[in-house]
């Protein structure tokens, strides 16, 4: 086994031109999710409460997203975490549950540093799969699109950019 792969953990970063109550919005409520992370979503804002985003709400049940992702902690403006799970084209580890945790730093009145931090990776080609997956994933879609959501306006789910990667890929 290759040395840190026990301990490898995606971690991505990104400055977004807003505030970090702001940023703090897109990424708990319900509007702000959809205007850069998913098409759907499912927020409960508080630790035990829905954390699901719907990238495919065409989907039959258990195949659109994020289904089944809880909150683990809320800090506002600066920290949640939640789980996460692997996507549906790795059904033996679907129904196994990562951690993500987002911490928002507030860089001036309006721009913020944002880090994302995913772990709780095991062992196997499925979870090999599932790590490369979610490398691509977090720093070359959802942290651009957060970028992209406050430089832009809100992502056009029927024609999504595509952007270059941030910080940490």
């Amino acid at each position: 086994m290759p040395i840190g792969r026990r301990d490898r953990t995606v971690e991505g970063e990104a400055t977004v031109p807003a505030s970090i109550e702001e940023v703090w919005r897109a990424w708990t409520t319900k509007a702000g999710a959809e205007s850069f992370f998913a098409p759907r979503c499912e927020i409960d804002l508080r630790s035990g409460g829905k954390y699901e985003m719907i990238f495919d709400p065409e989907a039959a049940p258990g195949k659109r997203g994020s289904e089944g992702a809880v909150l683990l902690a809320v800090q506002p403006p600066a920290m949640l975490s939640f789980t996460w799970n692997a996507p549906p084209e790795l059904p033996e580890i679907r129904t196994q549950r990562t951690h993500v945790t987002v911490r928002l730093e507030k860089l001036g009145a309006s721009e913020t540093r944002v880090t994302l931090r995913h772990d709780g990776w095991g062992e196997g080609d499925g979870w090999d799969a599932a790590y490369e997956h979610f490398q691509r994933a977090w720093k070359r879609i959802v942290l651009p699109r957060l970028r992209y959501r406050f430089e832009h306006g809100p992502v056009d789910w029927s024609n999504p950019p595509n952007l270059p990667p941030a910080r940490g890929d």
